[in-house]
């Protein structure tokens, strides 16, 4: 699972950095505390700082690129033909999930897929370690304490060994689950009366479905559609979070990717423009919020949704004729003059992040552009 830089909470920063040995001498008393016996604190006792996460953690260039260009790269033919394939192989699972917590096949396989490969590279990384390096650094802390305590439940019981391994951040399994959602929301799928999210199937399924549910999925509603927009319309009334009815879209001269009227279905959606108005064009449904709950990427979650679409049977989105966006020093250029006026765009990172496109749509009404979000070079030479 790919993570989304946050900053610590002052409370929350007192609890990370300084000595390695007194912060974890403390750790150690907190987990004696919440019952961890012998098992499970000689694992903490053999944890220590990995470097090798903090550099991963400090390079995530993924964020860097546009939607097309990743979710061209992540929507292989590899994933679409082993997706059907596995979709077919555990029909009976994949069913047996939707009728328990409401989650098609199609969705769960999309993150099955992104995350791992169906399995096949579940990371290397000393899981403990891992979560000690990243809960000790002060860049994250409140994302990654919170996972210790329960993966010293998890090998206490003896559900994982103590040496257990998997992604830089913490994550586990076929669907990179972090420990908390595999303590809580662990499902023996195939009734051997194990979870093992390494390698049943049955079991990864069952729990990822479970774990989309505890995000709120509503069973029944569609995630994700592409859909076209007219030349003109009110742009900032655009935007995943400022959801409309169908009906008012439908008005506004928006259809489904075949130039038809949309169905109107009493329900609402938000306009998702991530390559600005003349590029591909989505409408996000509550459960496209879900994904959210998942990841913070913008850039990821468009891409699992997508994905989950194609593998329910739709095809390729439209790319359309997107304006040239800015990237490298241009868009830290950008950044900073945003900065510069007052806007928290969550630092000058080069990353056209959820704060940046804000920003970027405040300055596009103020300067009577259409509001989509988009950081292009018009934009920048008017700033």
């Amino acid at each position: 699972m790919f993570m989304v830089a946050m900053t610590a909470s002052p409370a929350l920063a007192q609890e990370c950095g300084g000595d390695f040995t007194a912060w974890k001498n403390a750790l150690k008393a907190e987990a004696i505390a919440e019952g961890i016996r012998p098992t499970g604190l000689a694992a903490l006792d053999s944890a220590g700082i990995d470097q090798k996460v903090l550099q991963r953690d400090r390079a995530q260039g993924v964020f860097t690129q546009t939607f097309a260009e990743f979710s061209g790269r992540m929507i292989s033919d590899y994933r679409l033909k082993q997706g059907a394939a596995n979709l077919m192989k555990y029909a009976d699972v994949f069913a047996r999930a939707e009728q328990e917590f409401g989650v098609p096949g199609p969705v769960i396989a999309a993150f099955w897929a992104l995350e791992t490969d169906f399995g096949a590279v579940q990371g290397d990384f000393h899981t403990l370690s891992a979560l000690v390096t990243l809960a000790h650094d002060c860049r994250r802390p409140q994302l990654f304490r919170p996972q210790i305590i329960p993966l010293l439940k998890l090998i206490e019981q003896g559900t994982l060994p103590a040496d257990v391994k998997g992604a830089w951040a913490g994550e586990i399994g076929q669907t990179q689950m972090l420990p908390s959602d595999y303590l809580l929301r662990g499902v023996d799928g195939d009734g051997d009366g194990i979870v093992d999210l390494r390698n049943s199937a049955p079991d990864v399924i069952m729990t990822t479905a479970k774990k989309i549910q505890s995000r709120g999925w509503k069973r029944g509603e569609p995630w994700l559609q592409e859909v076209r927009v007219p030349e003109h319309m009110p742009w900032e009334e655009t935007g995943r979070t400022n959801k409309l009815p169908i009906s008012q879209l439908a008005d506004w001269g928006i259809t489904d990717r075949a130039g038809k009227p949309l169905a109107t279905s009493g329900l609402k959606a938000g306009v998702i423009l991530p390559m600005g108005h003349k590029g591909p064009a989505f409408l996000g449904y509550d459960n496209y919020d879900v994904y959210l709950e998942w990841n913070q990427s913008i850039t990821y979650t468009l891409t699992a949704a997508h994905l989950a679409t194609r593998l329910a049977g739709e095809p390729p989105f439209e790319h359309g004729q997107p304006q040239q966006g800015l990237t490298g020093e241009a868009m830290k250029t950008l950044q900073q003059k945003l900065h510069d006026k007052g806007y928290d765009v969550g630092g000058i990172d080069g990353i056209l992040g959820t704060n940046t496109r804000e920003a970027i749509r405040q300055e596009q009404i103020r300067l009577g552009l259409p509001v989509d979000g988009w950081p292009t070079p018009d934009l920048l030479a008017n700033l």
